[in-house]
């Protein structure tokens, strides 16, 4: 009977199948057949690599664009991903500790995660940075000088940084289930050598967490890349382009401008930069991720 069912499982991956099939690998090779083509009018021409060279020409207005935007988005990138697994590895660490109320501050730390990057939040996120701000209305009531944040390209880029930093939730809850499946023989072995707290993290617990670092590491990664809520909705990716990150510029170009084709050029160029830097550290984690077995 059990022989019998064995289809049973292949039945219901269909749906899933079908899903991936028509939504991730149709756009995804689609994109790359359209990035090697140029339209005019109603008529396609295949052009080869010419769209990636006009991208890549920085005499340009396009390939200045274009560059810019990579810059920007490797900012934000080496920015806001550091920041994210520092902030909820250590806001983890605290709520790994055995105290009154952790239960709360946990919820509490979750709930930005599941507000999310939505139009509400970041309507409500523009309207603290902005120069009649929350923020600076209340550095008004102490005789400080409003700040425009969102008018200098740091006050902006801080602004968007802030937004995803803030969304720490999922990313704690996994450093944390890591942190308390941490065997606490190694503690009671480093504290008999006289290992203090600080020492124990460094020597003890970030080594055994390391393969969870990586995991992280990488997801928050392609996520930083792909961002595109924030900069579009806070900053509409001024000023003077400082936030244009390289989606919001895919957006303009194949979405407003109309030019599907560069676009899609564009689009391939991020995934290859993903997908490089993401086999980078795959290949370095053999120096630094400890895996127990």
């Amino acid at each position: 009977m059990v022989g019998e069912k064995k289809w049973v499982p292949y039945v219901l991956l269909i749906p899933w199948l079908v899903g991936f099939i028509v939504f991730k690998v149709y756009p995804f090779i689609s994109a790359f057949v359209m990035s090697l083509y140029e339209k005019r009018g109603r008529i396609s021409t295949f052009v080869g690599l010419k769209n990636f060279k006009l991208i890549m020409d920085t005499s340009t207005y396009l390939g200045e664009e274009f560059v810019n935007s990579l810059k920007v988005t490797f900012i934000y990138v080496f920015v806001t991903v550091p920041l994210i697994l520092i902030v909820s590895l250590l806001v983890a660490y605290l709520l790994s500790l055995k105290m009154k109320g952790v239960g709360f501050f946990r919820t509490a730390f979750y709930m930005p995660t599941v507000l999310g990057a939505n139009v509400a939040v970041i309507i409500l996120w523009r309207y603290i940075f902005e120069y009649n701000g929350l923020i600076n209305s209340g550095l008004k009531l102490l005789g400080i000088s409003p700040i425009s944040f969102l008018g200098t390209a740091g006050g902006a880029m801080m602004s968007v940084v802030l937004l995803r930093v803030w969304q720490f939730g999922s990313t704690m809850l996994i450093f944390l289930n890591a942190l308390v499946n941490v065997p606490e023989t190694l503690y009671e072995a480093a504290t008999i050598d006289g290992a203090g707290k600080f020492k124990q993290f460094m020597k003890v617990t970030i080594p055994m967490i390391t393969p969870i670092i990586l995991f992280n590491g990488v997801m928050r990664l392609v996520e930083a890349f792909q961002v595109f809520n924030g900069p579009m909705l806070i900053t509409n990716g001024g000023p003077e382009g400082s936030t244009n990150v390289l989606n919001k510029l895919i957006y303009d170009i194949a979405f407003k401008g109309g030019d599907l084709n560069v676009g899609s050029a564009m689009s391939w160029v991020l995934f290859v930069i993903i997908m490089v830097f993401t086999v980078l550290i795959f290949r370095s984690s053999k120096y630094w991720v400890h895996y127990q077995d």
